[in-house]
């Protein structure tokens, strides 16, 4: 049976954890959140700024606070988004070394802590640092999640539809593999109102070369962010809560998240991202998709890619 009471503990407090706690108490998802941050003051801050909310809000929450890891015993999910940022011109890969250390040391006082529910994490590079965490618990795989290429999908969906005229929500195009430079469109399985990407190729109302410019834009967006404010938090923020909400709603909802790998997709013993049906146990089941053999040929590499840096990780927390 699961309780009324849903509680989320945030370990991170900057731009990203607090962009998705803010998405989170305006969406009512949860009734008690607690803050973690290795800066006291971010965490404490950031808490009475957020209570200020509970007064105005039409759905709001029973309490926020800063906390320890022993709070994490009996949340309902744990988000995590610490880690040093991302410098500009910098690839979410090369950040390894540092946050897989940051990683292993959060993971381990979660652990510690009793807590048996479900982790979602945003740190990048968040292919290789959810496999470090798994790795250092042991939780169950399916409830150790990726927030992936959600981010990454959003982007191609809105870019798609602005070349085409039409609303985002009305696309359905997805981006596998890597939540970075090495990620794969699989054009092959996209819909716009209904009709195949194929269809509007043919009929001529896209190129090949627009959708090569949409999935460049989405995947690169981020170095352009950075570049303007040094930081990409409100997109994710947002993901983030819909993959919370759709976890502790038990909404059965596709998101492209972070899965670990057992073969699907013939590849193995890796996180990336794929098709996933989320709800109350986390990755409900994975979706294999029948993708064009030029779309797998760029998985199995993004794949490779993300094990190279994987073993880098590994060095790092050894």
């Amino acid at each position: 049976m699961m309780k009324n009471n849903k509680k989320i503990v945030l370990v991170g407090c900057g731009a990203v954890g607090t962009s998705f706690v803010y998405s989170a108490v305006n969406q009512g998802i949860a009734q008690d959140y607690v803050l973690i941050d290795v800066f006291k003051d971010a965490a404490e801050g950031n808490q009475m700024d957020i209570a200020d909310a509970q007064a105005v809000l039409t759905n709001s929450f029973n309490s926020i606070k800063a906390g320890e890891y022993s709070d994490c015993k009996d949340a309902d999910i744990v988000v995590i988004t610490a880690g040093r940022p991302q410098k500009p011109g910098e690839t979410r890969l090369e950040m390894v070394a540092d946050n897989a250390k940051i990683m292993k040391e959060i993971a381990t006082q979660i652990k510690n802590s009793g807590f048996d529910g479900i982790t979602v994490i945003a740190s990048n590079p968040v292919d290789v640092l959810t496999y470090v965490y798994q790795n250092v618990t042991g939780f169950e795989s399916s409830k150790v999640i990726s927030s992936g290429t959600t981010l990454d999908s959003a982007r191609l969906r809105r870019l798609l539809a602005a070349k085409l005229n039409v609303a985002p929500n009305t696309v359905e195009t997805y981006l596998l593999g890597e939540h970075g430079d090495s990620s794969v469109a699989a054009w092959s399985r996209g819909t716009v109102l209904g009709k195949t990407v194929a269809e509007y190729l043919n009929e001529g109302l896209i190129t090949q070369s627009d959708l090569d410019e949409v999935k460049e834009e989405a995947t690169h967006l981020a170095y352009k962010i950075i570049e303007k404010k040094r930081a990409t938090h409100y997109g994710i923020g947002v993901c983030l809560a819909t993959i919370v909400k759709a976890i502790l709603r038990d909404e059965h909802k596709m998101l492209l998240v972070g899965a670990h790998l057992k073969g699907e997709y013939n590849n193995s013993d890796i996180y990336t991202s794929v098709p996933c049906v989320i709800g109350k146990n986390g990755i409900e089941r994975i979706i294999q998709w029948d993708i064009t053999n030029e779309e797998q040929e760029l998985f199995n590499k993004s794949c490779e890619q993300l094990k190279e840096v994987f073993n880098i990780a590994k060095e790092a927390i050894k």
